[in-house]
C-alpha cells in the first residue's frame, strides 16, 4: 500500500506539489494522471525516497521508503530508462543490481524471461531500442519480487504488442495482491489498465476515484439513422444537445429511451441506439480544464 498525506514540496520559490493526499491499494492498479508539470514525477520521487518532502509524508507498506529494511524487495520502481551503463549487457546490468540489493544473481535470468528479453540478454545496452530499455528497467524493478510497483510512463517506447504485454503484466501483478501505481499520459491505455485514478493539476489533488466513477457522466446516446436530418430536427425541437458522429449518426445528451421516444413519435427509422459513456480522456480534460 502507498499512502501520500498532505505532501508538499518546494524547490526554492517553485511550489511543485501542494498538500496532496491519496492512496494506492493492494490488488489494484492506480493510474496517476496530470498535465505536464503537474507534479507527478516529484510525487513519485518522494514516494521512493529520492527527495525529501518540504512537509507531509509518503509511505510504502506503512513506512517511509528509507526506513524499509530491504527496499528493493518491497518496492520496484521505474522513474527513468536512461540509467544504464551502455557497455554492459542487459544480463550483467541486472546482475549488478541484484548483488547490490542482496538478491541472488540467478534472479536476473527469471526477470529477463518475464520481460521477454532473454534472447537479447547478452547484447550491450547501447544497442537496445527505447522499448528494450524500458523492458530492462521493468526487469530491474521486478528483481526483488516486490509488493509495490511505482512506474513513471512505463509504456514509453513500447509498440502496440508491447503495450498489451505490459498491461497483462501489471494486471497480473495486481491480481497477485501487489500495489501498482502507474503514471502515464496515454489515457486510453490507462482506462483499460487501471482500477483507480488519481488526478493532480498544478501540484494539487483534483480527484481520486475509480475509473468507472470518473467516466460516469450524464446520460448520452449514440444514435444512427438513414434519416439523420429529420432526427436532428426532432432532437433540437425537444431542446436536447447533439453533435455529429458520422454522416448518419448523432451523439445526443439524453438517455436512449428519451431519444427512442422522439424518433418513434416522428416515425424515424433507427439503425443504432446505444448508451455511451465519457472516455477517460474527456473526463480528464474536463477536470483539469484542458491544460497541459
Amino acid at each position: 500500500m502507498i499512502e501520500v498525506s498532505n505532501l508538499t514540496k518546494r524547490f526554492g520559490r517553485v511550489l511543485a506539489v501542494e498538500d496532496a493526499s491519496f492512496s494506492a491499494q493492494p490488488g489494484r492498479v492506480t493510474g496517476f494522471l496530470g498535465p505536464n508539470g503537474a507534479g507527478k514525477t516529484t510525487t513519485l520521487r518522494a514516494i521512493v525516497g529520492l527527495l525529501q518532502p518540504t512537509s507531509g509524508s509518503a509511505t510504502v507498506l506503512g513506512k517511509p521508503y528509507r526506513a524499509l529494511d530491504q527496499p528493493s524487495r518491497c518496492v520496484g520502481a521505474v522513474l527513468e530508462t536512461s540509467n544504464f551503463h551502455p557497455g554492459r549487457s542487459g544480463r550483467n546490468h541486472l546482475r549488478v543490481l541484484a548483488v547490490a540489493a542482496g538478491i541472488p544473481r540467478s534472479r536476473a535470468e527469471d526477470v529477463l524471461k518475464l520481460v521477454e528479453l532473454d534472447d537479447a540478454a547478452g547484447r550491450r545496452v547501447r544497442g537496445y531500442s527505447l522499448g528494450m530499455r524500458q523492458r530492462l528497467a521493468l526487469a530491474g524493478a521486478l528483481l526483488g519480487e516486490p509488493d509495490v510497483l511505482v512506474l513513471d510512463e512505463p509504456a514509453n517506447g513500447l509498440d502496440p504488442a508491447g503495450i498489451r504485454w505490459l498491461r497483462d503484466l501489471l494486471r497480473s501483478a495486481a491480481a497477485e495482491g501487489r500495489t501498482v501505481l502507474v503514471s502515464s499520459h496515454v489515457l486510453g491505455e490507462v482506462s483499460q489498465l487501471a482500477d483507480d485514478v488519481v488526478i493532480i493539476n498544478r501540484g494539487r489533488l483534483v480527484t481520486q476515484s475509480t475509473v468507472a466513477e470518473v467516466t460516469a457522466g450524464g446520460d448520452r446516446t449514440r444514435v444512427r439513422s438513414p434519416d439523420v436530418t429529420r432526427l436532428r430536427e426532432a432532437v433540437a425541437a425537444a431542446g436536447l444537445v447533439d453533435r455529429e458522429a458520422g454522416t448518419d449518426a448523432l451523439v445526443v445528451e439524453a438517455a436512449p429511451a428519451r431519444v427512442g421516444e422522439l424518433a418513434a413519435a416522428k416515425g424515424i427509422v433507427l439503425h443504432e441506439l446505444v448508451a455511451e459513456k465519457a472516455t477517460l480522456e474527456e473526463a480528464f480534460l474536463e477536470l483539469v480544464g484542458g491544460g497541459g
